[in-house]
């Protein structure tokens, strides 16, 4: 019995672990990892962006300001030729009429006789007319054509047992165009059908 209980207390007793360090968590709770430095290669692209983003935004700047400034010329340019149009429309037509002009100061000059210048008169007149072609301007003279109100303004009806009813018996004024829009119509007088013959006429014709 005693060298038993000899043994049992020679035998050393089975050391506990050691503890073992483990690492702090954080203040969210999950483990403390090794430190680490700042990474510069996401700081140099978000510089790269940032400075593309900056170049695109004066190119844009840039073109902007190209743009108002050719809008700028063509108002500038457009009102100068809108000024030119206004004051130089007529320029070819006045041209045309100098002639006219001549033509009335030498038939004046010249004393001529009556007759004389009633043919510088005719011949002014004829050029006057080719002028106002040139220009645009057409005559308008419907002796013996239909009314029509869209030309012509009818001043009154006169019975007429030879014209057409409806039809043009006479041009008091003529009319004008300008390239196809009316400056003035032609005033005239419009054919009616003659009225029936009364009995006295008939009685007339009958004894006749």
């Amino acid at each position: 019995m005693s060298n038993s209980s000899a043994e049992r207390e020679s035998v050393p007793e089975k050391p506990e672990d050691a503890p073992v360090d483990e690492p702090q968590a954080d203040a969210s709770g999950e483990p403390a990892g090794p430190e680490t430095d700042g990474a510069p290669g996401a700081e140099s692209s978000d510089a790269a962006e940032l400075t593309a983003a900056r170049a695109a935004l004066e190119e844009q700047r840039e073109l902007h300001l190209r743009a108002v400034a050719e809008i700028d010329n063509l108002r500038k340019r457009s009102a100068r030729e809108i000024d030119n149009a206004r004051r130089f429309a007529i320029e070819r037509f006045a041209s045309e009429l100098l002639a006219v002009i001549d033509s009335l100061e030498m038939g004046l000059a010249s004393g001529a006789s009556a007759e004389a210048l009633l043919e510088g008169s005719e011949a002014t007149l004829r050029l006057l007319t080719s002028s106002l072609e040139k220009a645009g301007v057409e005559v308008v003279d419907p002796e013996g054509q239909n009314f029509d109100p869209e030309l012509h303004e009818a001043m009154t009806m006169q019975p007429s047992e030879t014209a057409e009813p409806g039809s043009v018996l006479t041009v008091i004024q003529k009319g004008y165009t300008l390239n196809g829009r009316l400056l003035r119509p032609a005033r005239v007088v419009v054919a009616a059908e003659p009225p029936p013959p009364s009995d006295a006429d008939e009685s007339d014709s009958t004894d006749s």
